[in-house]
């Protein structure tokens, strides 16, 4: 497998990205369409992707929120490649990369429906915070955040 640090455009990130949708338009039913709202990846600054035989299988990204923040976002693995750590690879080279980018912490939403990433983020060290701009008060948001 390889880590590649990419662009919001990568044809093999906005490919996964139609895959994740396609999950996400199941798994969160009629709030899918608020949700998506905020998923746009041409506010994404960094991507990571991983590669399998020049297939990409896993993607991450971050967009910067502030000095100090950035928001973890469209995290997705292809299904036959799960539990395997691609996740954890994913997520660990977009910490690293944002910490070498000058930043201190992450941040991310994910919602009540997503029982993988509810399971998955408090075991790479994630706590839950409270509810970030734009899910505040959103009762189907829950949000995590960790120090780098």
């Amino acid at each position: 497998m390889k880590l590649v640090r990419s662009h919001n455009s990568d044809p093999n990130f906005l490919t996964l990205v139609d895959l994740l949708d396609a999950a996400l338009r199941i798994t969160d039913g009629p709030d899918h369409a608020f949700y998506n709202q905020f998923n746009g990846s041409d506010t994404l600054d960094v991507v990571g992707l991983l590669l399998a035989d020049n297939v990409a299988i896993s993607c991450g990204a971050y967009r910067i929120k502030n000095d100090s923040q950035v928001e973890i976002k469209r995290m997705y693995t292809r299904l036959s490649y799960r539990k395997r750590g691609c996740a954890r690879l994913i997520l660990t080279a977009l910490e690293n990369w944002a910490t070498e980018d000058g930043f201190s912490e992450t941040i991310l939403e994910t919602g009540i429906n997503q029982d993988e990433a509810l399971a998955f983020y408090p075991k790479m060290g994630y706590q839950r915070i409270p509810n970030f701009e734009p899910y505040i008060g959103v009762k189907t948001s829950i949000c995590f955040g960790k120090k780098l």
